[in-house]
């Protein structure tokens, strides 16, 4: 197995939504033992610590939640992503969703230094393709993919230095996308894998489907890996519960393919709200799942007891 240096980067964002309890996210993966458990696998792993957002004069607004704190903590995280991508493999330790805002637009910089297009594999119950204007909630973690594809409306954030073109976003997992939001990513090509299409043809036909096109691109790979991608009974310990996700062995099969592409470059790991968690096992779960993207196999899983 191709051992990596592997760098864990702490982001306690919890400015995308009213619910908190995503700043508890780090801390959660480190008492899970989320280093350990890549350091067992051969891999160099080193825990940098947690990123803070940076300071920003943009003004509150009426309708979206904390808007400059998600500025600041945008620009950070993207100066981070930029900083340690060409060291090693970041793994992002969240914090809510819409720290992919930051952490997308840092790695797609860096893949264009590296003359390498950057593609993002989104594993979500949501497609999070609103825009400021659109989002009638006024939560930010709903509006990431729609900031670093470059759709308008997002005048206060920092000016993307790359785009991500929608056509290079595959989301697989989906189960609660509004109609508008499924047309406009439709239109623009994303691949889309709701879990309808999961029951009838599984899970690894439209992975290697995605996978195929990295690869023809010469393509990089950041994976953005939500909570909720998975069924809440198995992972309660997220404020976006719905119903009807990826099962443990689906979302096993999912990291063990990723893992043998040997394309991804970072990983999100985002929306863990340990407040609402049983005995560490949505943690838990989540370490077990970066393991088998980082090389863990099948069989060698660990026996959990809660």
């Amino acid at each position: 197995m191709d051992k990596k240096d592997i760098i864990l980067v702490g982001a306690p964002m919890d400015a995308g939504k009213r619910r908190q309890g995503c700043r508890m996210g780090p801390d959660a993966y480190r008492v899970a033992g989320l280093q350990e458990a890549l350091a067992d696998l051969g891999h160099h792993v080193v825990d940098i610590g947690n990123v803070s957002a940076d300071p920003s004069d943009v003004p509150e607004h009426s309708h979206l939640v904390t808007l400059p704190e998600c500025v600041g903590w945008t620009s950070a995280l993207a100066r981070a992503a930029q900083d340690t991508a060409p060291r090693g493999l970041p793994i992002f330790m969240g914090g809510d969703h819409a720290l992919s805002m930051g952490t997308v637009t840092g790695m797609a910089a860096h893949a264009d230094q590296i003359g390498r297009p950057l593609f993002v594999l989104w594993l979500d119950a949501h497609s999070d393709f609103h825009t400021p204007d659109s989002t009638g909630s006024g939560n930010l973690h709903g509006t990431p993919v729609a900031y670093f594809t470059g759709q308008p409306g997002f005048d206060a954030f920092p000016t993307l230095p790359v785009r991500v073109p929608t056509d290079r976003v595959g989301m697989i997992g989906l189960r609660s996308v509004d109609p508008a939001e499924r047309a406009r990513l439709e239109q623009d090509q994303a691949m889309l894998a709701d879990m309808r299409s999961i029951d009838e043809h599984g899970i690894k036909a439209p992975l290697i489907a995605f996978l195929d096109r990295v690869r023809a691109a010469n393509g990089i790979l950041h994976v953005s890996l939500d909570v909720d991608f998975l069924d809440p009974s198995i992972a309660p310990a997220v404020g976006t519960t719905v119903p009807g996700g990826a099962t443990e062995r689906e979302a096993h099969l999912v990291m063990e393919l990723l893992h043998e592409s040997g394309l991804v470059c970072s990983l999100d790991l985002v929306e863990l709200n340990p407040f609402l968690d049983e005995r560490g096992r949505t943690a838990k779960l989540m370490v077990d799942l970066a393991a088998s993207l980082m090389g863990r196999r099948i069989f060698d899983r660990p026996t959990r007891s809660f």
